[in-house]
């Protein structure tokens, strides 16, 4: 391997490359509208696109792709080489500005809502020269946007990035309004990216794994995460050395891969990156996902990213953790010593708490899909309840402000171990709280209700949006006031009078938090069937239209498209499950039954006074449970086709969660305890037990 400093960003056309590429006057242009937004000449382009084309070859790719985040939620690309006749049948390697700047592919067949017909086709891509090109599997790599014939959105990046618009031009009205003049504002994240691990060769026996990328069945294996002895113990050889691969492969795409570490449950691991802008963040959290199932191959291993693999165990999630930074380096959610003194840091402290009361149902909507229902909530991850931990100190200096009163500071303390050999070290202002789904952890906000499969683009542009939200009414409020400090200050304690429900600093996993934010009026979205149709709410889709970020139609269809993708995965899983016990569980079954029942007929035919109770009470049992099996089986069948029938996207998701998925926890349920009383031999794919543990 060579130093890292050597591969990182090796295959990225990134500032340095274009610096050194690029003619001065371009390159001052490209960064003139990559900082300002001012347009791209074609001239510029055609430069960018011959340098883009040497380097690519150069560095051995021979296509080029647009690549793009379409409302599948992965990524997508269509690649077209670089080579154009020359006559003699000969070629040249060509590449020109209208082709780095424009794609066309079709735009139906990807999930529009209504957006777009099959006999409408037309679909544009276009450059996004805020996130550089990059080289994969022999393509040069252009992050760009996707549009329909009529200009709407039928992507991931294009609100997103519209998002980032409107926080940058709310936070510049209102730091103008403490006599800061920034360029530009910027939302930063780092995404935490959860995932499981196990062999290629059990993978490949299950054919809900290979359908659904989750068990749907699996009886609790004698040893399961209640030791704690995986989180954070010492990697595996195999493991490592897929982490190890997976690093320079992330390395060399300018992804600040930074920690790796087993996480809570068997087979269960975890990878970090340090924060970038949130464009980037969501390009690199895309790429980390693919390398992590590219790598995971070539170590003869696969990588579930599903939010709920194995019942039973953890699932696995990813943490968005979010802050404001500025081009000149100040990171606006950072309290300093004195936060109470710090009128800047506490108005848009406010504002983020401002915005998740009022959008709570935004921020849990972002996060539904069908594997996350069976997360939130589960005791491993945050409740469906949206909730602010803020911290004993931070919460007292914000009641100090809503009572009037003085904030009585605590001198920070110095932790000691009581061995003269470990050193003193400050202890932090407040603790950490893992059942919280949005948390205050320092100088950000750390989002934890997203699931490990997702896109992080959606609860990124209802964050950016809600926030900006926020920030522009406070802006409207101080722009108009006399005393600017006067009206800082009751406007802050005004709002916090208001907004002070949503925050929550204890066990967000109890029964007594459900009912206390019931009483406070927080709302307990627990499916997606249940929390997707707010966004059509009113004031939701006021919101949207306000801040220039999606249109009615583009929310119409993303509202159909996600309710019919969750019933999609269902009516999936529901087949699978009835394909399983059919084909495999069943026939498995009756062959243990005749086995046993053989083996007690040969043993009384040799000794007839032997009761062969054991095997007699086997075959009752198991005869029991399989009829049972396949009763519910056949109940299943028949309303995942009932479910099937309804054509109204939102009376089909719920008939799902109401109806469908209650009769796939029935043949769960007896289908486990079937799998508790054959013999291993017998059962016809691989256990909890050998997925788990055998790596």
């Amino acid at each position: 391997m060579s130093s890292v400093t050597e591969i990182f960003g090796s295959m990225v056309f990134n500032d340095a490359v274009m610096q050194e590429r690029l003619p001065k006057e371009i390159y001052r242009s490209l960064k003139r509208t990559i900082e300002e937004g001012t347009p791209l000449d074609i001239t510029v382009a055609n430069s960018v696109a011959n340098a883009m084309k040497n380097w690519a070859i150069e560095k051995g790719a021979t296509h080029f792709t647009h690549w793009f985040q379409p409302m599948t939620g992965i990524t997508a690309e269509k690649h077209d080489s670089f080579i154009t006749p020359a006559g003699n049948g000969r070629v040249i390697m060509e590449f020109s500005g209208k082709e780095l700047i424009k794609g066309e592919p079709d735009g139906s067949s990807f999930p529009s809502g209504g957006l777009r017909a099959t006999c409408e086709a037309r679909g544009y891509t276009a450059w996004d020269p805020t996130s550089f090109a990059f080289i994969k599997d022999g393509s040069l790599c252009i992050p760009t946007a996707f549009c329909s014939y009529g200009g709407e959105a039928l992507d991931k990046k294009t609100p997103l990035l519209k998002s980032m618009e409107t926080l940058d031009k709310n936070c510049r009205r209102v730091l103008k309004l403490f006599g800061k003049e920034v360029k530009h504002v910027t939302p930063t994240v780092g995404s935490e990216q959860e995932y499981f691990l196990i062999d290629k060769k059990l993978y490949d026996k299950r054919e809900d794994l290979v359908f659904c990328n989750r068990t749907l069945f699996g009886a609790k294996p004698p040893k399961g995460q209640e030791l704690e002895d995986h989180y954070f113990g010492a990697i595996k050889p195999r493991v490592n050395a897929f982490m190890k691969d997976l690093d320079e492969e992330l390395w060399k795409l300018g992804v600040l891969s930074k920690t790796k570490h087993n996480e809570v449950a068997p087979a269960q691991h975890e990878m970090a990156p340090v924060f970038t802008t949130t464009n980037l963040a969501t390009d690199h959290n895309q790429l980390t996902m693919e390398m992590m199932k590219k790598v995971a191959l070539r170590h003869g291993l696969v990588c579930i990213l599903h939010e709920k693999p194995f019942e039973g165990v953890n699932g696995s999630g990813k943490h968005n953790n979010w802050s404001l930074s500025t081009d000149t380096g100040e990171n606006l959610l950072e309290p300093g010593n004195t936060p109470e003194d710090n009128a800047q840091f506490l108005l848009f402290l406010t504002a983020v708490i401002k915005a998740v009361d009022e959008y709570q149902d935004l921020l849990r909507l972002s996060v539904a899909y069908a594997g996350n229902d069976h997360r939130l909530g589960a005791n491993e991850a945050p409740p469906a309840i949206i909730s602010i931990f803020l911290g004993d100190e931070l919460t007292e200096v914000l009641n100090s402000i809503t009572e009037g009163k003085p904030y009585d500071k605590k001198a920070k303390q110095v932790m000691k171990l009581g061995v003269d050999v470990l050193p003193a070290f400050p202890k932090d202002n407040t603790d950490r709280n893992r059942t919280s789904p949005f948390a205050f952890t320092g100088n950000k906000f750390e989002f934890r209700s997203l699931g490990a499969s997702m896109s992080i683009a959606c609860p990124n542009i209802m964050l950016n949006t809600i926030v900006a939200d926020s920030l522009s009414f406070f802006a409207d409020e101080l722009e108009k006031a006399d005393d600017f400090n006067k009206a800082l200050n009751a406007l802050i304690k005004k709002t916090l009078q208001e907004h002070k429900r949503i925050i929550f600093n204890g066990d967000g996993y109890s029964q007594e938090w459900v009912e206390e934010a019931e009483r406070r009026g927080l709302s307990n979205l627990k499916t997606t069937s249940d929390a997707m149709p707010h966004f059509l709410d009113k004031k939701n889709v006021e919101l949207f239209l306000r801040h220039k970020v999606h249109t009615v139609p583009e929310m119409e269809a993303r509202y159909e498209i996600q309710m019919e993708e969750y019933s999609k995965v269902l009516s999936i899983e529901a087949k699978t499950m009835v394909d399983m016990v059919n084909k495999e569980i069943i026939p498995a079954v009756v062959k243990y039954m005749e086995k046993t029942a053989e083996s007690a007929l040969k043993v009384k035919s040799v000794l007839p006074a032997l009761s062969c109770t054991t095997q007699v009470n086997l075959v009752h049992k198991v005869s029991v449970l399989s009829d049972e099996l396949a009763a519910l089986t056949q109940t299943l069948s028949e309303i995942t086709g009932e479910a099937l029938g309804i054509k109204d996207v939102t009376e089909a998701a719920v008939f799902f969660t109401k109806k469908v998925v209650p009769a796939m926890d029935n043949v769960r349920e007896k289908a486990d305890q079937l799998e508790l009383v054959i013999g291993k031999d017998f059962w016809p794919f691989p256990t909890y037990g050998d997925l788990l543990f055998k790596i």
